[in-house]
């Protein structure tokens, strides 16, 4: 099983083109990401200006725990004005463009990804200062789906609400988690983090939290991290991007098995479909010709 990216590639590639690109474009690009997150990149005043804009859904939320702040640090000097429908912009000047277009490339491409990063580095910053009366951040990324982060003294939780919309993602993912839960068992990876899963009844530590939704597809599931999990430095920025692309990374491979067991099983027709037709008995009275062409009957 492959695991997902944190960084948008058509974004990236999007943006080495026009970077690399010996004559400047008009452009004017509306680009699509996990958790209903869009990009729009567009030249609006002149062919050298490039603005690089994001909208997302749960930006709101992810502002209060400090996502502006930390996209502003990674950006300070592209930062300007807010296009218009969008949450956060960036202004490049492809005249007098100076840095590795490819590094900044991948970086741009993590725009999301730094963003969703503000409530997990506000939660470990709590959980450094061993605040064990610290808020329970709400984060409501999707249509009735959302994840929530609760720092205590000694552990950060991350727990994301999912929904199955049919009843065979409900089966393919309840086989996924448990091999989270079993995978943890190997003398390797002992040290991961805790994973637990829980259909329909919402973990102790969101048990205030109203339900976003009555369907029997409701679950949730909760990541336990301690402090091995999130040393700072590179540990911390990978615990970061792969936890955050949980819900993506379940329903991508679920959706990936679907396929997979849909192509097995057009194979498997088609293979007896070539059986059957090797089977079919010979018609009995069918018409015989000699060699000249003449008809004859067996008497």
């Amino acid at each position: 099983m492959i695991l997902l990216e944190p960084n948008s590639m058509i974004l990236e590639d999007t943006l080495f083109k026009i970077l690399n690109s010996e004559k400047h474009e008009v452009v004017d690009l509306i680009l699509a990401d996990y958790d209903s997150v869009s990009y729009h990149i567009s030249t609006p005043e002149t062919k050298t200006q490039l603005l690089i804009s994001m909208a997302m859904k749960c930006y709101n939320d992810l502002e209060q725990y400090g996502a502006r702040e930390i996209l502003e640090r990674e950006f300070s000097s592209y930062v300007t004005n807010t296009e218009q429908g969008y949450n956060f912009s960036l202004a490049v000047d492809l005249e007098n463009f100076s840095e590795d277009k490819t590094e900044f490339s991948k970086k741009i491409g993590l725009l999301k990804r730094y963003a969703f990063a503000a409530p997990f580095e506000r939660a470990f910053q709590e959980q450094a200062a061993e605040n064990a009366n610290a808020d329970l951040m709400t984060i409501n990324y999707r249509e009735n789906e959302s994840f929530y982060i609760k720092p205590s003294a000694d552990r950060v939780t991350v727990v994301f609400s999912t929904e199955f919309q049919e009843e065979m993602d409900r089966v393919f993912g309840k086989v996924f988690l448990q091999e989270f839960v079993d995978a943890r068992r190997q003398p390797a990876i002992q040290n991961a983090p805790q994973v637990l899963y829980s259909s329909r009844e919402p973990p102790l530590e969101i048990r205030g939290i109203p339900k976003t939704s009555d369907s029997e597809g409701f679950g949730y599931v909760t990541f336990v991290l301690f402090p091995r999990h999130f040393i700072e430095g590179d540990i911390r920025e990978n615990t970061i991007s792969q936890i955050q692309l949980f819900r993506d990374y379940l329903h991508y491979h679920i959706k990936c098995s679907k396929a997979y067991m849909h192509s097995r099983m057009r194979q498997r027709v088609s293979d007896f479909l070539k059986v059957l037709n090797r089977a079919k008995p010979e018609v009995a009275n069918a018409e015989k010709k000699t060699i000249t062409g003449r008809s004859f009957r067996r008497q």
